[in-house]
């Protein structure tokens, strides 16, 4: 069943239900949106794709048009009876839990192949689901999210811009990160008060750089990110300590520079002069 604004109010009230603000709800309801985000998503016949947050199947429907074999991870179970409706028929395995709480390999069973993410996920809690994709999921290739637009951007911003922060350069690690289309708010019930964009996250067969360990790298940048307005001989001294000036100069970088100039390369130097 297709979801427009002229079909979902009736489906909401014949399921007693009202879009969750605390959830992030905001039911996309344009098709041809669906179908675009399908499309950016190279979503091929028989692929094994997981769609976090489907509400009331907007996306799902269009997942299953491209042949996908879809888990849908859905947290409120009082949209579950519409998302059924929704999807009629149509194979699709409903899962009733917390993306930052469920066994991953329990929902997308390594063993199956390689995954795909193709979600609309709810604002608030993205990033930390994008996060704990790329850290604990290896098996999954590539997403497509939906996102708040800056949060996108942050996601897929480089050295020396303005968004470009702590996520920009965990995800650098893991995958390469673009954003390929904006959505307007018009299209959601409710709409929201802001822009989303569609970031599409392709993971790297390895690592491109080599450090110590993820979890060492990723504290020399939480650290620098934190006070992103000092320097970095001012901003790594928690973490550095008295050697901080002398592990910036080993690994070839400015004292005097700040977090957001660093590529990705250079912190990884940086990770591996303190591991000396």
């Amino acid at each position: 069943m297709p979801l427009t604004p002229a079909t979902i109010p009736a489906l909401l009230e014949r399921h007693g239900l009202r879009p969750s603000r605390a959830l992030g709800q905001n039911f996309l309801a344009d098709p041809n949106t669906a179908r675009r985000i399908v499309r950016l998503a190279a979503v091929e016949s028989g692929a094994s794709v997981l769609e976090i947050g489907p509400g009331i199947g907007s996306l799902t429907v269009a997942l299953l048009d491209a042949g996908a074999v879809v888990t849908a991870l859905e947290l409120d179970r009082h949209v579950i009876p519409a998302l059924e409706e929704t999807v009629g028929r149509q194979p699709v395995r409903i899962v009733c839990d917390d993306a930052l709480r469920v066994d991953l390999d329990a929902v997308m069973d390594p063993a199956v192949g390689p995954w795909t993410v193709v979600s609309n996920l709810p604002y608030n809690v993205a990033t930390p689901i994008v996060m704990r994709l790329l850290d604990e999921a290896p098996h999954v290739r590539s997403m497509m999210v939906m996102v708040q637009r800056e949060v996108g951007e942050r996601m897929a911003a480089g050295p020396g811009t303005k968004t470009y922060g702590a996520v920009s350069v965990k995800i650098a690690y893991y995958a390469r990160a673009e954003v390929v289309g904006l959505v307007p708010a018009s299209v959601f019930i409710p709409a929201p008060k802001v822009e989303s964009a569609l970031v599409r996250i392709v993971r790297h067969p390895s690592p491109p750089v080599e450090v110590p360990s993820a979890e060492r790298l990723f504290a020399l940048v939480r650290a620098g990110f934190g006070q992103r307005r000092k320097m970095l001989r001012g901003a790594l001294r928690a973490e550095l300590g008295e050697q901080t000036a002398d592990r910036l100069a080993a690994a070839g970088i400015d004292g005097t520079a700040r977090a957001e100039t660093l590529t990705l390369d250079q912190w990884a130097a940086l990770a591996r002069a303190v591991d000396v």
